[in-house]
């Protein structure tokens, strides 16, 4: 994986803005973490699996004896891939394939970052997500002219921190929106 552009948009929150009405993100949170001429990909961040991380490593063959760990809920983090594992973490580990995002911020694909996670030797702040999203050339600037997202700094109590169910509301607040006021729709 590459690192993004200086004009990439990533490192960013898209938040779902109440237009949205594709199912796989309405009033969703994605960070986006990678974005260039090709495209962009991203990772939901406030959508539940149905696994959790217990299950994730049973699956894998990942020994943990951390049950608070293992109950973790695993994110549904999008339509595309949904098999595949996505860890969003801060840190500087090295791990075999990571993504930089930004600001300290780095996107994991690989089992190693799961194994450590199991051993107590992980990142100190990580998510895990099945899946992700993603936007071919143009697209994304295209749903951003249409307003279908409201995009945000990054916050790390939104991806680590809050309540799945209060990220929606407190990315967009971050910037002073309140999207139980927006209106679903201009006219």
């Amino acid at each position: 994986m590459t690192s993004p552009t200086a004009t990439s948009l990533a490192n960013r929150l898209l938040v779902a803005l109440p237009s949205l009405h594709d199912p796989n993100f309405a009033r969703s949170v994605t960070l986006l973490c990678q974005h260039d001429g090709d495209g962009a990909m991203g990772v939901v961040v406030n959508r539940v699996s149905e696994y959790t991380l217990g299950e994730v490593f049973r699956q894998m063959g990942i020994a943990s004896d951390d049950e608070a760990l293992q109950a973790r809920v695993v994110l549904a983090g999008g339509p595309v891939h949904p098999e595949r594992g996505f860890v969003i973490h801060d840190g500087d580990g090295e791990w075999d394939s990571s993504l930089e995002i930004g600001d300290g911020l780095r996107l994991t694909t690989s089992r190693d970052v799961l194994e450590a996670m199991a051993r107590g030797e992980g990142p100190a702040q990580a998510t895990v997500a099945l899946g992700c999203a993603g936007w071919g050339s143009g697209q994304l600037e295209q749903e951003l002219v249409e307003d279908s997202w409201l995009m945000v700094p990054v916050r790390e109590q939104v991806l680590f921190e809050l309540p799945l169910p209060q990220r929606w509301q407190a990315a967009a607040g971050s910037i002073g929106v309140d999207l139980v006021n927006f209106a679903g729709q201009s006219g």
